[in-house]
């Protein structure tokens, strides 16, 4: 039985690292959800683990109602149910989680995701000097069960 199992798990670790190695994470914005405006954008790799990332986002995005995220991601392997799962550290503690699903993405593929992120209550808002560089948005991306890659970005209001 021990071996079915390690033989199965030692599949699983082949099939992430082949998805992870044909993951490309190839541009993102940030639009006010409202106006539809960019206020940020980049065409780093954000999703390259082992590395944490630094982004540098206008403080004006914390005074939106809403913050629209665009992806484009291209992949080489098929995922059938690709999602992810985003935590919002501030000083290491979990502020906020999100559960975001994509679902099939066809091998040899390049997509647009865009979501919608509601804005926690002004009440509860901290600003934006308290925020910067203190927060890190940590990614797990997943096929499924698959926990496929991580990525954390530390974010700096200007």
């Amino acid at each position: 039985h021990t071996s079915s199992t390690t033989a199965e798990q030692a599949m699983a670790e082949d099939r992430a690292e082949k998805i992870r190695q044909g993951f490309k994470l190839v541009s993102m914005n940030l639009r006010d959800a409202d106006s539809g405006k960019i206020l940020w954008q980049d065409s780093e790799d954000l999703s390259a683990p082992d590395v944490e990332h630094e982004a540098r986002v206008p403080k004006k995005i914390l005074k939106c109602r809403a913050v629209s995220r665009e992806v484009n991601f291209s992949s080489k392997e098929e995922m059938t149910d690709f999602r992810l799962e985003q935590r919002v550290l501030f000083k290491g503690k979990v502020l906020e989680e999100w559960f975001f699903s994509f679902g099939f993405v066809v091998p040899n593929s390049t997509n647009s995701w865009q979501s919608t992120l509601e804005a926690a209550p002004e009440s509860q808002m901290m600003p934006a000097s308290v925020l910067t560089g203190n927060v890190v948005i940590e990614t797990l991306f997943y096929d499924g069960d698959l926990l496929v890659n991580s990525s954390k970005v530390r974010i700096f209001y200007v």
